[in-house]
């Protein structure tokens, strides 16, 4: 299937490694133009270089701290000026998933569930606040926040709320920006193998004296396909959000980690 993207132009930020690198990836293989950013310049260099080298696409690196507002402001605008506009964004500059312990209200410290909220929620409406007239003056433009499926259970206090309220927002900028040709989703991964994974199975195997594989089963299992999403399927997931081929999707939530048994959602 052609996704009709070739020549759009993305920012993809957090797109130095993990799942952001991968949605660059498949986005690049699609023929966009990309903008990734990072707060480690070095790193997003390195990144953009491997990412041209692997894909032949045009992308380019810029260094961001998506919790400052001039610092989101001037990430738009370096991108919208090395790209000659935006159509999509793609907000994923945030910490992974917080351990899956549950403190409790005692134990969850006020400036540690803020500074989530500052990085993730804040950081996501930064992004958007300062792209969204440039896919306005489009008429048509994607905006798809990278959230999380603690979202839909309890983890921490602070991974399930800044999951929640992710979604919400994503909710908010549809219904303003969805009459003016811009969809805007959000997509919930679940636990998805990424360059650090390998490391964390060998350590549990070697802390529990079990095979990487039943260690992979359980830091990861549990999910209705038996195995670790890979961060390459998330890129084709947002991939397809991203492309004209998803104007039928608007405001929702896409799970994607697999599958979860015995929950339902509609």
């Amino acid at each position: 299937m052609d996704l009709l993207l070739k020549d759009k132009r993305a920012l993809v930020t957090g797109g130095s490694k993990g799942i952001g690198r991968a949605i660059a990836h498949a986005l690049l293989d699609e023929g966009v133009r990309v903008v990734i950013s990072g707060r480690d310049g070095a790193a997003a260099d390195a990144a953009a270089r491997e990412l041209a080298a692997e894909t032949g696409g045009e992308v380019h690196a810029l260094i961001a701290e998506t919790r400052d507002d001039a610092a989101v402001d001037g990430l738009v605008a370096g991108a919208v000026e090395r790209l000659g506009g935006l159509d999509i964004v793609v907000n994923n500059a945030a910490r992974p998933g917080l351990p899956g312990t549950v403190p409790g209200v005692a134990g969850v410290a006020s400036d540690a569930l803020l500074e989530e909220l500052d990085t993730k929620l804040v950081g996501y409406l930064r992004v958007a606040r300062a792209a969204a007239p440039h896919l306005v003056a489009n008429g048509w433009g994607r905006i798809i926040n990278i959230s999380g499926l603690a979202a839909r259970q309890t983890t921490t206090i602070s991974g399930s709320t800044r999951n929640v309220a992710v979604a919400a927002l994503t909710k908010a900028l549809a219904d303003e920006l969805g009459p003016k040709g811009i969809n805007v989703t959000v997509v919930h991964p679940g636990a998805t193998r990424t360059e650090k994974t390998p490391a964390q199975i060998a350590a549990r195997a070697a802390a529990d004296g079990i095979s990487e594989a039943e260690a992979e089963k359980a830091l990861f299992g549990g999910n209705l396909i038996g195995r670790i999403v890979d961060a390459a399927e998330i890129g084709g997931i947002v991939a397809f959000l991203a492309s004209p081929r998803s104007d039928a999707i608007n405001g929702d939530a896409i799970a994607a980690g697999g599958g979860t048994p015995r929950v339902i959602h509609y």
